[in-house]
């Protein structure tokens, strides 16, 4: 099956919604579907719970969609680069569901591979854990956590064939494999789409029966979090 679409707004066409739960692939600015998100804010829905690992930074990444107020919830492990994030979330804007990166991770696996909860040790004791069943194994206490399975994943990778296998490209591999299960729908954007069978099997870090859209991005901005510079000799 060809699951290459278009542009970014036909791959969002006919499945993005008010109200949903959209998982967003990519650590700080490594790795953000760029166009997907664009498209997104361009859509017009509202009401978002966006699940990622951050919000992105003023005007850009998920940022966005800040600004549009389009989010009414993040569920995240690390938003400090974001002053309308924070202005939001402080004047009670902005719902906000603080969760250990870890656990993060492991809740988007955890929906991906069918498993509705597990226990983790990280934040019994905490905030983290109020509200939660706490278990105790071996002697030691746990939190149970419940796994996300949201309603579409916009994703980016390196490499796609046309039946939606992905190969990542370095650091780009932190939470993109994850969100991409975990969507019930999952939107990948590539820099690069080959033919079916050019990839080696071996290779390939995500098999594409995740995958049920494509959309190509050749030349993504790639911006820097934060840029730190050296003064050169002599100066």
């Amino acid at each position: 099956m060809d699951k290459v679409f278009a542009n970014a707004s036909q791959a969002l066409e006919g499945i993005v919604a008010d109200g949903q739960m959209i998982g967003v692939g990519g650590f700080g600015l490594c790795g953000i579907p760029e166009a997907l998100i664009a498209a997104l804010r361009d859509s017009g829905v509202k009401e978002l719970t966006c699940v990622s690992n951050n919000a992105g930074v003023d005007g850009f990444g998920l940022g966005q969609l800040l600004n549009t107020r389009q989010v009414k919830k993040m569920i995240a492990s690390y938003v400090g680069e974001n002053k309308e994030f924070e202005r939001q979330y402080l004047n009670g804007e902005l719902e906000l569901e603080f969760t250990p990166q870890g656990t993060l991770a492991e809740k988007l696996r955890a929906g991906g591979a069918g498993i509705p909860a597990f226990f983790t040790r990280t934040g019994v004791g905490t905030i983290v854990a109020d509200g939660k069943e706490i278990r105790e194994f071996d002697g030691d206490q746990y939190v149970m956590e419940r796994s996300l399975t949201p309603d579409v994943s916009l994703i980016k990778a390196h490499i796609a064939d046309r039946s939606g296998n992905l190969i990542f490209r370095k650091t780009a591999r932190n939470f993109n494999p994850n969100v991409a299960m975990a969507g019930k729908i999952t939107v990948a954007e590539v820099e690069k789409i080959v033919e079916i069978g050019e990839l080696d099997p071996d290779q390939i870090h995500l098999p594409g029966i995740y995958v049920q859209r494509i959309v190509l991005n050749e030349n993504p901005e790639k911006r820097i979090e934060q840029r730190t510079t050296r003064p050169s000799k002599g100066e």
